[in-house]
């Protein structure tokens, strides 16, 4: 079983950066898809960013395009993401998820988020 853990959150300026990283342990992350996710307060969970299991593809929402890099290290079994130029529209808890090739209809597994939040 899998188990995902997310760090590096904060507080940060408008224009500010942060790197987020997400710990698994429990399983062989070179296996998974790995993907980030944000949820802002009253609103649904979004995805930001993909990452296939040996980081040759990447995949960005437009409202990250551009801003932010997904990268993995196998050997660490960690997920990254770098975000650059930071707005407050990006305040949310960030999520990340891992799934197995096969499993096409949803994420399998979950961490608990971590907060990011973003001041004028």
């Amino acid at each position: 079983q899998v188990q995902l853990v997310e760090s590096g959150g904060g507080l940060v300026q408008a224009g500010g950066s942060l790197r987020l990283s997400c710990a698994a342990s429990g399983g062989d992350l070179s296996m998974y898809r790995m993907a980030w996710f944000r949820q802002a307060p009253g609103k649904e969970r979004l995805l930001v960013a993909i990452i296939n299991q040996n980081g040759s593809y990447t995949y960005y929402t437009d409202f990250m395009k551009g801003r932010s890099t997904i990268s993995r290290d196998n050997a660490k079994s960690t997920l990254y993401l770098q975000m650059n130029s930071l707005k407050p529209d990006d305040t949310a808890v960030y999520f990340c998820a891992a799934r197995r090739p096969q499993v096409v209809d949803r994420y399998e597994h979950w961490g608990p988020g971590t907060q990011v939040t973003v001041s004028s």
